[in-house]
């Protein structure tokens, strides 16, 4: 499906750098820069695809280690869904591609509590407006994202009661959300108690009508 159009011209606050997209870190320009081509959205797709493939979530592979800066999930090679969306973010900016966060409230498994913040990206392509795709990770069966512009191939749909698609894009992980990360011991925690995060406020954030998602 296409996804509901929204244009609002990005900041500077969408290429800045912070703590946790951290993309002046040696490694993040150095991996940046053999993804980058004289095109734009190439650069941003060999961008999605490598985070998509080459870091493991941690989830489907049974890793236990808890990443959250851009640079400590390139470093491991592993991290949640939000945490592969502070390297694919860092990535882009790093080649001075505007970028930001999306979250969903989903269910962790199935159509019952407890619920998890799912963490995604959208790019600012010049000739799309903003752009919302999804490096989690194909490794789950019945999951295939692509980075498709005008296309949405997000994870999840939002089907179950509870659940919600945010429709902004946000410059910065949302506080709550880095504070849960932050303080998890390892990801067997995460399976018993899964971060369940609010929105921050939307000053630093643009909008549009929530999009179609397909599976």
């Amino acid at each position: 499906m296409k996804p509901a159009k929204f244009d609002t011209q990005p900041s500077p606050y969408f290429l800045m750098e912070s703590a946790i997209v951290d993309y002046t870190h040696a490694n993040i320009r150095k991996l940046a820069a053999t993804l980058s081509s004289d095109d734009p959205t190439t650069t941003a797709r060999h961008c999605f695809e490598w985070v998509r493939d080459h870091i493991a979530h941690s989830m489907d592979f049974h890793r236990e280690e808890v990443t959250c800066a851009a640079s400590e999930v390139l470093q491991q090679g592993t991290g949640l869904c939000t945490a592969k969306s502070h390297l694919l973010v860092a990535l882009w900016r790093a080649n001075q591609i505007p970028a930001g966060f999306c979250y969903q409230r989903l269910t962790l498994d199935g159509p019952n509590p407890p619920y998890c913040t799912h963490g995604f990206t959208a790019v600012w392509l010049d000739d799309q407006g903003w752009y919302r795709c999804d490096a989690r990770g194909n490794s789950k069966p019945g999951i295939h994202c692509e980075f498709t512009p005008g296309q949405e191939n997000l994870a999840f749909p939002t089907r179950y009661i509870g659940e919600h698609d945010y429709p902004e894009v946000w410059a910065e992980p949302w506080p709550e959300l880095i504070t849960a990360m932050e303080h998890l011991q390892n990801i067997t925690q995460y399976r018993a108690h899964p971060i369940d995060a609010c929105p921050s406020a939307a000053d630093l954030c643009v909008s549009a009508p929530a999009a179609p998602n397909r599976q």
